[in-house]
Parts: C-alpha cells; structure tokens; sequence
C-alpha cells in the first residue's frame, strides 16, 4: 500500500508542469498572440496601401494616356481605334496593367486587350463622373476580365469639351497575388522573431528556476507559510538583517519584547538597524563573519540573552540574524541556579579553608601544644561568628546576607581580606524589579573587586564594604586595592563591550548593573577608593 501510495503521489506530480515549462508555455502564448495580432494588422496595412499604390498608379496612367497629343487627335479620325490600339497597347505592357481602354462618349471602345471586344460597350458602369463631370477618379469595379482597381480619367479636345474616357485596369487577383507576396515574406519574419522569443522565454525561465534554487511555486508558499509560522509561533524574538544592515525581519516576539507592542513591517522593514535598535551587534557579525551564543545585552530598555550568526551564501555573507529572550523569563531559574553556585562555591571555600586549619590543629596537637591550639580554635570561632553575627543583625534581607557570606568565603579562599564598616546598616527590603537590580550590582561590583585585587602581593589584597540605608536612599561602596582606573575607563567603564579582562563575554556586568539601576530610578557611581584602588556606588531609592 505504500508502495502504490507513492506511486501515486509521483503520478500527481508528473501531472503537473513545472514552473519552468508553465513560464515558457505561457510567455511563448503571449508572444505568439501579440505577433499574430500585429501580423494580421500589419498584412491589412500593407494590403490597403498596395491597392492605394495601385490603384494611384492606375490613377497616373490614365490622367497620362488622356492628356497625350496623339489619342486626342486620333478621335477626329474616321477610325480612332486603328491608332489609339497601338498607343496604349505598349504603356499597358510596360506598367503591367490588366488593360487600358479608352473609350468615347458613348463608352464604346477604341482600345481593349482582347481585339474582338472593341466596338462594343464598356463594362462597369462607372464612367458618369469622368464623361459627365471631367473628374479623373478611383473606383473598383467588376468588369469583363473580372474584378479590377481601375483609374478613370476624361480625354478632352482642344476646346475642353469631353470627347471619351480613359480607363487603366489592375485585376483584383493580381493585386492580391503581389499582397500576398508581400505578406508570405512578412509571415517568415515574424515566425523568425517568435522563434527567437520562444529561445527567450526558455533562457528566462530556466534562469528565474536557477534563482528560485529549483523550487516550485507551490513549494515557494509552503516554505513561506511556515517559515512564517515558525517566526510568529517561536517564543525567542528574531530580528534578521541584510548584508547592508537593513532590517528584513523582526517577529511578533521581537516586537513585543523590545517596543512592548506589535507595529506595521513598513515602520522598521528597510530601516537601518543601527538606527532602530543600537547595541544589536550584527553589524559586527557583518564585517567579522563571526558567531556569539547566550550574549547578555541590554536591547532598548531590555536584558536579553542573545545568539548572533552571519547568513551565508555560496561563501559569502548575505546578512545577519539574531535571537533572543528576555532575561527576566529566566529569572527563576537563573536565580535558583546563582544561589545554588553561590551555596556550592561558599561550601568548596570552607571546606578548603576549614581543611587547612583542622590540620594547623592537628599539627599543634601533634606538638603537645594543647593551649595554642585551643586559642587558635578559639580565635577562628570568633572570626566567623563576629562576621555572621554582624550579618545577621544589620542586614535585614536574606539574599543579600547570603551574597554577602559567599563572597567573604571566595575572597577568604584567594587571600583577599573583605572587611564590612562596623556603621554598616540594611534595614530596608527590595523586592521585584528592585532586588534584582541591587542584587546584580553588588554581586557584580564585588565579583569584579576581586578579580581586580586577587592578583596583587598578598598585604595588599583588601576590600572594604559599606552599607547604609539612613535616608532616602540605600548606598552602597565597594572599595578595593586594586591598580584602579584611567581617565579613559572612567569614560567608558559602563559602556557594554568596554572590559580590562580579558576573555570573550567580557564588559556586560557594570553595564547590566548601571541599567538596571536606572531603571528603578537608581544609578552608580565611581572615583578613587582610600585604599589605592577605585570605589563604586550604589544608589537605589528605597
């Protein structure tokens, strides 16, 4: 059965043309129709003026052969046809018309091409205007050789009166043989452009194929609908790019994520991504070709983290596309995930820290020196229980009590002495917006406290902490003894992407932070610490 079903689907398909050979079938119809068209106007165009040719030559030959001497004086003789026969016979054979007849008053013939009908009566009926009026005229009449295009002119003696007519005849049928003629070499040229059209269509038709990579109308919009489908249906925002940095996509997500409202493609489609939305990286991933993964960056007033890829074609970048999701939709699971690294990185740090003084314990033991042991004991109780204690009795919040215990073991780890003022105070607690914010500054602040002190000489590995919450405001100084800050850092130390570490996803945390702050109506500060190094503030309403 499925044998026979694909079977089918295959015979469906033969059924049906191509895209390639429905665009030379109906491009070679067009062709043809319009050529036959004007083949069929042409051939009456060139017909009606041929009989118009003929028939003004006609015309000519008649006014000639009525205006000559010689037939005007050959009606005074006693037998005009004897001499009027041999004038015209010679004209007629030279111009190639049927007959030339002349004729008197009466319309009796004195010229004809068959000798035995003249003395009789001409045939037609069409000689009042030329034997009554003197007009030299065109008229088409069937006559006794059959249908002919003829010239009628008067003949008229000395003193003007009207004495016969003239009649120069070209049969219908030589007149259309000399058309068709005309016509068949007509007919040729117009196959031979078709023909050329024909090679046309096929040349285009099979380019427009090759563009299209092959795929056929139907196929086209199925990949349309669900590439669209796809893009509208994603929950990560996409925004998609150009080779010249223009905007070619951006997603209901995107829309939402970053303007907080679904827009018209018209208002950002062709627009500059630069203009639109600065800090988006892809002119970058343009000019370097390179990729970057789960890049946290600020988007408008949004933390996103986001993928950036180049979009190549046959070797070459043709745009660029980015996606990401807004950080806040983590913010669960990343904060979940930070308490237990935090939790984990405080547990290491005492272990290792615990593990060396239980064997400086048991060293002292070992040498019978129980007092010492019992005062070192004794000393390293108080340490801990005094910094705890002292969390526990002026910071009120418990997140920021835990961020504050695993960064003294981190620091405790590498050697760095992490003092807090003894004035320090936090009775006030975020929540929300807020306690994100004052949570990813001071954790950025201290993180970056101590990799700007772990690598200096032991004695001058400090960092001093102070809270307070006395005011309007909670403020926060970290203070270290690290090489400090230039001017220049100082002038772009909160930009995104500015860094003195080295790695790749460097330069995000203080620019996060300064965000975030401001978002809540908070910011932060930095100038020179007391302790050689520089001192950060944090400002955060309550």
């Amino acid at each position: 059965m499925l044998a026979i079903h694909k079977w089918q689907q295959r015979w469906r398909v033969k059924q049906n043309f191509s895209l390639k050979v429905k665009m030379i079938c109906l491009i070679s119809i067009l062709i043809i129709g319009v050529f036959i068209i004007f083949g069929l106007f042409l051939r009456s165009f060139i017909s009606t003026i041929m009989e118009d040719q003929i028939a003004k030559r006609a015309l000519s030959v008649a006014q000639s052969v009525a205006n000559m001497p010689s037939v005007q004086e050959a009606f005074e003789r006693k037998h005009p046809e004897t001499v009027i026969q041999d004038i015209v016979k010679p004209i007629q054979r030279n111009i190639g018309a049927e007959f030339i007849v002349v004729g008197n008053r009466e319309e009796i013939r004195y010229s004809h091409p068959e000798v035995d009908k003249i003395g009789k009566k001409m045939v037609g009926g069409d000689n009042n205007r030329a034997l009554e009026k003197g007009e030299a005229y065109i008229s088409k009449r069937k006559g006794s050789l059959g249908l002919s295009i003829r010239g009628k002119a008067p003949i008229k003696n000395q003193d003007g009166a009207i004495i016969g007519v003239v009649s120069v005849g070209f049969l219908n049928e030589e007149v259309q043989s000399i058309i068709q003629k005309q016509s068949r070499s007509l007919w040729l040229t117009l196959l031979g452009i078709i023909l050329l059209g024909v090679i046309g269509a096929i040349v285009i038709a099979t380019y427009l194929k090759k563009l299209l990579s092959g795929m056929e109308p139907e196929e086209i919009t199925q990949l349309l609908l669900q590439k669209e489908a796809i893009l509208q249906s994603t929950h990560e925002g996409i925004i998609a790019v150009d080779n010249q940095g223009r905007m070619i996509i951006m997603n209901t997500a995107a829309q939402n994520i970053l303007l907080k409202q679904e827009v018209e493609s018209s208002q950002y489609m062709g627009r500059s991504v630069r203009d639109f939305l600065p800090h988006t990286g892809l002119f970058h991933v343009l000019e370097t070709g390179e990729k970057h993964y789960n890049k946290e960056m600020i988007l408008g007033d949004t933390v996103v983290l986001a993928n950036r890829t180049p979009i190549f074609h046959q070797q070459s970048i043709i745009g660029a596309v980015t996606t990401f999701r807004e950080k806040t939709e983590l913010e669960s699971i990343t904060k979940e995930l930070s308490q237990i690294k935090q939790y984990a990185n405080a547990q290491r740090a005492q272990t290792h820290e615990y593990s060396n003084k239980l064997y400086t314990i048991l060293g002292l033991l070992q040498l019978g020196k129980q007092e010492e042991a019992i005062s070192f004991i004794k000393q390293e109780n108080k340490i801990q229980g005094t910094f705890s204690q002292f969390l526990l009795e002026n910071i009120t919040d418990p997140m920021i009590q835990g961020l504050l215990q695993g960064k003294l073991n981190q620091a405790n780890e590498l050697g760095i002495t992490m003092s807090i003022h003894p004035n320090s105070q936090l009775i006030a607690c975020f929540s929300g917006e807020k306690q994100r914010a004052f949570l990813t500054a001071v954790g950025n602040l201290l993180e970056n406290a101590i990799e700007s002190v772990k690598h200096e000489v032991k004695p001058k590995r400090e960092i001093a902490i102070l809270l307070t919450d006395i005011g309007n405001d909670v403020i926060v100084e970290v203070d270290d003894s690290g090489e400090g800050l230039s001017s220049q850092d100082l002038d772009h130390i909160f930009e995104q992407g500015y860094t003195k570490k080295e790695g790749e996803h460097r330069g995000v945390g203080l620019a996060l932070s300064k965000h975030l702050l401001n978002r809540v109506g908070g910011d932060i500060l930095v100038e020179g610490g007391e302790l050689g190094g520089a001192r950060f503030i944090i400002i955060i309403p309550k």
